[in-house]
């Protein structure tokens, strides 16, 4: 009978998964508030009744009653998390919220079929991230100095990162986190943040040749501190999202154009210096030539991927923990063998159409700072989104780079859901605006009626005089 309900549980999720994706696409057509509110709801009933199923079928393999209690405790707060943000943020964007609830779902699920242990890390990480998530949207509508502070986001950023590059402890040849007190902590995650707030500050007060040449001293400093530590992943997040914001502010392709011949002279240079990134390019190249030492990761990955096929082998079914550092890396590849190709083309277009909604609320935002910061933020997201994937499935040489909200990570969870309520606040003041706008248009228009009417009532009286 597990078989059977296993085995039947593949097609399920496959549905639920593609009715939900398409619900999120179509409901950005609908014009009624009505249908719009309809279709949130049927996107979070489609979400919970797939991470019901999911957790049933974990439970009827592993007989682990510690597995439910889990889930119910995932279910509560995924809960909480909306029916909250449904009273306290009616007007935020639903689309965004649920995406997010959805891709924290499917991380607890793979990482629970994974790692227990390592779930439970991640949901208290995103549990705490939910709480003070709750007030970032109000501190974004609030504090109307943050575009004030640009070197205070700068110089904190620039420093965290030194102090990673000198004190950090190393993981596969990079120095990534900090250690305090027995909590480890990864502050490159959080500095992608400040990083994009100092950018935005700059580039929305001046665009000038000096005030750019000064922006990108400091951003450069940033990415060659990462270099340094060998995070270079992150330091290529860094610089596309820079190099991104940069050509909106201005408008310059040449800024893009030199922007992207100092990146490739980088690279060339990248690949001189440093033996792991050589490592990854021959891995990318060939891995199956080298598929004893440097390319077994990506070579277990593509083999994950082709035995999942269109369908999947069915959840807990697969071998994804032949992948070194799969629940970090390559958690892409985990869901494309248990969940299928299909789920796993959704789950790409759920996190494009997160990016969408990111840079489709900064073009409307008219504030420059917080149009750069949401546009910022969006890039992140949906470059950090490209090579991840990209890594997993071979189309560009691995990063070492997490996907967002569903991959093994304290610090990225927290930065990743920190970004997202930031986004929703951004929101909140887009609606703002175009409430004023809509009042003072109302307002013009009264006082235009008011003044034509006292114009023909002028005009009325002087005809009646004899």
């Amino acid at each position: 009978m597990t078989n059977l309900i296993v085995e039947l549980s593949k097609f399920a999720f496959i549905i639920l998964i593609a009715l939900y994706t398409l619900l999120g696409y179509s409901v950005l057509t609908k014009k009624s508030q009505g249908e719009m509110k309809y279709g949130w709801k049927l996107q979070n009933l489609l979400m919970f009744f797939f991470h019901l199923l999911a957790y049933v079928v974990l439970y009827l393999q592993t007989e682990q009653i510690k597995v439910l209690i889990f889930y119910l405790f995932q279910l509560f707060m995924l809960q909480a998390v909306l029916v909250f943000c449904g009273i306290v943020y009616p007007k935020m964007n639903r689309l965004v919220l649920n995406n997010m609830c959805l891709l924290l779902a499917v991380g607890f699920i793979m990482l629970t079929r994974l790692s227990y242990d390592k779930a439970v890390r991640q949901f208290q990480m995103a549990a705490v991230a939910l709480v003070f998530a709750m007030v970032i949207p109000v501190l974004i509508r609030k504090c109307t100095f943050l575009q004030k502070l640009p070197w205070v986001y700068g110089g904190a950023g620039l420093l965290l990162l030194t102090t990673v590059a000198v004190f950090g402890g190393s993981s596969y040849g990079a120095k990534l986190s900090l250690s305090i007190m027995g909590f480890s902590f990864q502050p490159s995650e959080f500095v992608k943040i400040s990083f994009v707030f100092f950018a935005a500050a700059r580039l929305s007060k001046s665009t000038a040749f000096k005030d750019v040449v000064m922006t990108t001293i400091m951003a450069a400093l940033h990415v060659i501190v990462l270099v340094l530590s060998k995070d270079l992943g992150g330091a290529l997040l860094f610089f596309v999202t820079y190099l991104v914001m940069l050509y909106v502010a201005t408008k310059k392709p040449l800024y893009f154009i030199s922007g992207l011949a100092a990146g490739s002279l980088a690279a060339c240079v990248g690949y001189r210096l440093f033996y792991h990134v050589r490592v990854r390019v021959m891995a990318w190249s060939d891995p199956f030539l080298y598929i004893d030492k440097e390319g077994y990761q990506i070579a277990q990955s593509l083999f994950a991927i082709g035995t999942g096929g269109w369908f999947g082998m069915g959840l807990n079914q697969g071998t994804p923990n032949k992948i070194p550092v799969v629940e970090e890396d390559f958690m892409f590849s985990a869901i494309a063998e248990e969940f299928g190709g299909i789920f796993a083309i959704c789950l790409i277009l759920i996190c494009v159409s997160c990016f969408l909604m990111f840079v489709n609320i900064s073009m409307q935002i008219k504030n420059n700072f917080y149009k750069y910061t949401a546009l910022g933020l969006g890039t992140l997201y949906g470059f950090q989104v490209f090579l991840t994937i990209g890594g997993a499935v071979k189309f560009i040489p691995s990063t070492g780079v997490t996907l967002p909200l569903v991959s093994s990570g304290g610090s990225s969870m927290m930065a990743t859901v920190a970004m997202f309520a930031i986004i929703q606040g951004m929101y909140l003041l887009k609606e703002d605006e175009d409430l004023r706008i809509e009042k003072e248009r109302k307002q013009n228009a009264r006082a235009r009626t008011k003044k034509t009417g006292a114009k023909k009532k002028a005009r009325t009286e002087e005809k009646e005089r004899p």
